[in-house]
């Protein structure tokens, strides 16, 4: 990686132009140089994620300082500005002239010598006179503010202040720009937690335990997830504490039939194999075989027998699986608003009108998932979503329209995340709030 900086540009284009999604261009660059230095892959990954993280914040402040505004500079250029912009306000080990210079050098690289004078006059502008921005009110528009500090569309900030008190919503907004420590769950079925925490450490990982489920935990300081031994081997998958939390609510039991109706990459239906130690059988089925794919990469890394990957779309119904499964988990595609924090394309491409249209598909997908449960079977309907529509409306509409009954989870929810609603079979977990993704989980039982 002789240029981390080039690179890094090279990715903000394509997720500017919609290209590509930034976690999978991110992900590509770090595969191709996963020989480099380390500080080079950690500057590049830091220069792309910070900079489409705080993406608004960024574009409101060179705004101030440039005649010619963000959207109608060149993309080449926007680019540049706003990694440049990035590195003078949020980079404190990165000089100030170096973030100008190098954005100059890459301007004229790139065959924009002529503006590189433009680049250059922006970014020593807001160098020298940061102190001078001029930011939003709190007092006089709170969703203006909350916009621009957190870096959400103002729409998204006021759609959240509908449901949510504006202390929570800024507690919501403030965490998705927290650092987030990778969460591992530790497969029961290839060996204990303890061995896995002394293996990680062993190899100078930084290892404590999650928040919510025993067999989680939270790591860092580790170069590449591939270099892990216990990862390549198969000891524990990236999951985080909220879908291992809907997998633990499945209550799962040995020799039973479960069907995960939208799977990939297969972190749920993993889970329930593993509960399962080598008994029964989870089917993990996707829209796509490019998504099936990543659902068998994991079942081949794993090891597990138990589980096999289809693919099948949700919306059509299934007739050999009328009444047959013990458990359906239907964790369905959705807004994505509770991952923000790790998800930046999210916040930049939903809109809210495309909300309207996931309730109808989630409702679309579900009509057929609750006819596969059997008689006295479990139903759980989960999304990474903080939206009532998607969450609380479509549980309500699954008992008024397939009269599945909800079931008390006050005796098998940890009690860090216990709330009113879990009597009524229902959880919504808030990203700021409880101590992982915003999360909407929901447990049903056909009669």
């Amino acid at each position: 990686m002789e240029n981390p900086r080039e690179c890094a540009l090279d990715v903000l284009i394509k997720v500017d132009k919609k290209e590509e999604l930034s976690h999978i261009a991110v992900g590509d660059v770090l595969e191709k140089y996963q020989f480099s230095p380390k500080r080079d892959r950690a500057f590049f990954t830091r220069l792309v994620e910070g900079t489409l993280e705080r993406r608004l914040t960024i574009d409101y402040v060179i705004n101030q300082f440039s005649k010619t505004k963000v959207h109608k500079c060149k993309p080449l250029i926007r680019a540049i500005l706003r990694m440049g912009t990035y590195q003078i306000l949020y980079m404190d080990q990165v000089p100030d002239c170096a973030a100008c210079n190098e954005s100059v050098k890459l301007a004229k690289k790139r065959g924009f010598a002529r503006l590189s004078g433009f680049v250059n006059g922006v970014l020593r502008n807001i160098a020298r006179r940061q102190q001078e921005i001029l930011w939003p009110s709190k007092e006089n528009n709170i969703a203006e503010y909350l916009s621009v500090k957190y870096s959400i569309p103002q729409w998204m900030i006021e759609f959240f202040m509908e449901t949510y008190a504006s202390e929570v919503v800024e507690k919501i907004a403030a965490s998705y720009l927290e650092e987030k420590e990778t969460t591992l769950c530790c497969l029961i079925s290839r060996g204990t937690k303890a061995d896995l925490i002394e293996e990680l450490k062993a190899e100078g990982v930084t290892v404590k335990d999650g928040n919510i489920i025993k067999n989680a935990v939270k790591i860092s300081d580790y170069d590449f997830l591939y270099k892990l031994n216990a990862f390549r081997e198969g000891k524990c998958m990236v999951q985080d504490e909220s879908s291992m939390l809907a997998a633990f609510l499945t209550g799962v039991k040995k020799k039973q039939l479960v069907l995960d109706v939208c799977s990939a990459p297969g972190g749920k239906a993993l889970y329930a194999a593993d509960q399962m130690q080598g008994t029964g059988q989870v089917i993990a089925r996707d829209l796509t075989e490019y998504k099936t794919d990543f659902i068998e990469d994991n079942i081949e890394r794993t090891g597990l027998t138990n589980i096999r990957a289809e693919v099948f779309d949700a919306r059509n119904l299934d007739e050999s699986m009328v009444e047959k499964a013990d458990v359906v988990i239907a964790d369905l595609p959705c807004s994505g608003l509770g991952i923000m924090g790790k998800k930046n394309d999210i916040k930049y491409n939903m809109t809210k009108e495309s909300l309207g249209e996931l309730v109808k598909l989630q409702r679309e997908i579900l009509s057929n998932a609750v006819q596969y449960v059997k008689p006295g079977g479990t139903l759980i309907y989960s999304t990474c979503t903080i939206n009532p529509a998607e969450n609380e409306e479509n549980f309500f509409w699954i008992q008024e329209n397939y009269g599945l009954v909800p079931m008390d989870l006050t005796k098998e929810l940890p009690e860090s995340v216990m709330m009113e609603t879990a009597k009524h079979g229902y959880i919504q977990l808030l990203p700021g709030v409880h101590p992982c993704d915003g999360f909407f989980v929901g447990k049903l039982r056909r009669r």
